[in-house]
């Protein structure tokens, strides 16, 4: 019994060694990180990004989606416009570079947009 108690006291006396010793060196490095004049170089991940910067991100890739989805939607309209017709899209062409030369319509002109 009192050798179990003997070993008892010893582990204990050990851990609070080590308790201590990792208590001092997370001080001493506690010290170095406040020393402005330390060489000591700690390793750092990714730049932390703002929660602004996250969130304009965010609101760009939103944006272009829903570009994506206008211009998804703009082609399969317009298909379903030549199909209907029976038009080309070489007669479309034509008939817009025929509008621009004689100058009833310009280029960056949206005509008709009011009404979608």
């Amino acid at each position: 019994m009192k050798y179990q108690k003997v070993e008892k006291q010893l582990d204990e006396r050990d851990k609070l060694r080590k308790f201590r010793e990792l208590d001092d060196a997370f001080a001493q490095a506690l010290r170095q990180l406040d020393d402005p004049d330390s060489g000591f170089d700690i390793p750092t991940g990714p730049p932390v990004r703002s929660l602004a910067a996250l969130e304009k991100e965010d609101l760009q890739a939103q944006q272009q989606e829903q570009q994506r989805e206008q211009d998804r939607v703009f082609k399969q309209r317009f298909e379903a416009l030549l199909s209907e017709y029976g038009q080309t899209h070489d007669d479309v062409a034509a008939l817009a570079e025929t509008l621009f030369t004689y100058g009833l319509w310009q280029r960056d002109e949206a005509s008709g947009s009011e009404r979608l």
